[in-house]
């Protein structure tokens, strides 16, 4: 029972990140009208999500990381990769193997909020 069934992403401009999650993974967004705050439901991700407005400034980036960090298969690495990076993300650590296992790296999305993408691959070295 205890496993991943919600996430959230905040944001200090939450219709940027909608629109790169969008371009990114190919998620549906649709915006909840019934909250105090500026919140995005979206489906797709195998989990249900959000993407909401940050009520705080957001962190510095290079202090580490302040979050719960989640990661998403791909199913091509370099292909997600190049869309991030022409969408406006960053890498925060290039792509790695875990050898006999997956392709791993982590980003930053426009908002500087840290995610993982692994490609499974019992080849990787």
């Amino acid at each position: 029972m205890n496993h991943l069934a919600f996430f959230e992403i905040q944001s200090t401009n939450p219709q940027r990140e909608v629109d790169f999650y969008k371009s990114v993974f190919g998620w549906n967004f649709s915006k909840d009208e019934n909250l105090p705050i500026e919140y995005y439901r979206f489906e797709g991700a195998g989990v249900g999500g959000a993407i909401l407005k940050r009520p705080t400034d957001t962190p510095p980036t290079m202090q580490g990381t302040n979050a719960f960090n989640c990661s998403f298969q791909v199913e091509d690495f370099d292909t997600c990769a190049k869309v991030i990076v022409e969408k406006g993300g960053q890498i925060a650590m290039p792509k790695f193997a875990i050898p006999g296992q997956s392709y791993n790296g982590y980003f930053l999305d426009p908002d500087n909020n840290v995610f993982g993408i692994f490609e499974m691959d019992e080849e990787a070295k």
